[in-house]
């Protein structure tokens, strides 16, 4: 097939782009390569992307209308992942008017040129941040989300909705997806894991907020990629037991579906610090800090329903992922 893949110079862009690359689709790579987090990190995976066969890539801001329109017209996409954002809890509080542009205003591009051009299937990144200050835990994607606590939360939630209006409108078969908290090789320099490494191999403190108590559904990047394949892959269609008497936020009776793509095994951040530590056979300074705003104290992700409709659930351990990008990282930046 041939597949857009926007924010193809991003982390889990990348990995999808590469992904679907080793498994025979042509792929047509959207990006920005904006400065949110250093260029220098897009380019490099960009490097890798480029020589491939099938690959083609265009650069854009999918808050470009008239970008987009054309990439559409010229490349005519069969099915679309959406993952070209802007993101970061944090700067969503300092920057709301990026949010809207990137994520808002960018979105609706993306689901226009998909109407207009007939595409078979939209998968699009939302967030586990949607859930905001619900506390029940596991968080599932039958709980209502309508408490975001930032605005990159309440833009995700605002994808959520504009997506299920274009397909109960047009039957544009359309999939959100919930990532928890995704890390791995070639991961973002702004969370946590990235960070901690980084300062901890400079013999710099890191900042741990909450003192500590935090607690999340670190997942890995590979099963993330394994999880959105198999779900561009199978189309959502209408669920002929969809009431509006008892409303599933999950599913719909337009061709909609979200799922959680998490590990579903929280891990505490003070274990997650442990295990860095081990990886990097050195101990942290550690800057205890109150909460930060927009934060909350836990993920986990119920996949009940990912397992069910995909026959896979993310389940790398943590352990492990984490010394895989440590490996990346000693490798990449030469320490």
């Amino acid at each position: 097939m041939r597949i857009l893949v926007t924010g193809a110079a991003g982390f889990i862009g990348f990995h999808t782009a590469s992904a679907l690359l080793d498994r025979g689709d042509e792929v047509v790579g959207l990006d920005n390569l904006n400065s949110y987090y250093d260029v220098t990190l897009k380019e490099a995976r960009l490097a890798l992307l480029s020589p491939r066969n099938r690959f083609i890539f265009v650069k854009a801001d999918v808050s470009d209308k008239a970008a987009i329109d054309k990439l559409f017209s010229e490349y005519r996409p069969e099915r679309v992942i959406h993952l070209a954002a802007q993101a970061g809890v944090r700067h969503s509080i300092e920057h709301p008017e990026q949010y809207v542009e990137s994520n808002i205003v960018g979105f609706l591009n993306i689901l226009e040129a998909c109407r207009r051009g007939s595409v078979d299937h939209l998968v699009f990144a939302s967030s586990s941040s949607v859930y905001g200050a619900n506390t029940r835990v596991p968080f599932s994607v039958q709980d209502n989300v309508d408490h975001p606590v930032s605005f990159y939360a309440a833009s995700k939630k605002s994808n959520e909705l504009m997506a299920h209006v274009y397909a109960h409108l047009y039957r544009l078969p359309t999939t959100g997806l919930r990532f928890f908290t995704v890390y791995g090789p070639w991961g973002r320099p702004d969370m946590a894991l990235f960070k901690f490494v980084d300062r901890i191999l400079a013999d710099e403190p890191i900042d741990v907020f909450n003192n500590g108590h935090h607690a999340r559904d670190f997942t890995y990047v590979g099963d993330v990629v394994e999880a959105l394949l198999r779900i561009v892959d199978r189309l959502p269609e209408p669920n002929s037991n969809w009431s509006g008497d008892r409303p599933d936020p999950s599913t719909s009776s337009a061709p909609y579906r979200l799922y959680n793509i998490g590990n579903h095994n929280p891990i505490q951040l003070m274990d997650f610090i442990g295990l860095i530590e081990k990886a990097l056979g050195q101990e942290a300074k550690k800057n205890f800090l109150p909460m930060q705003p927009g934060d909350v104290p836990t993920t986990y992700a119920d996949v009940t329903n990912l397992a069910a409709d995909i026959g896979f659930e993310p389940s790398t351990p943590i352990s492990e992922g984490i010394d895989r990008f440590v490996k990346w990282y000693r490798s990449y930046y030469g320490v």
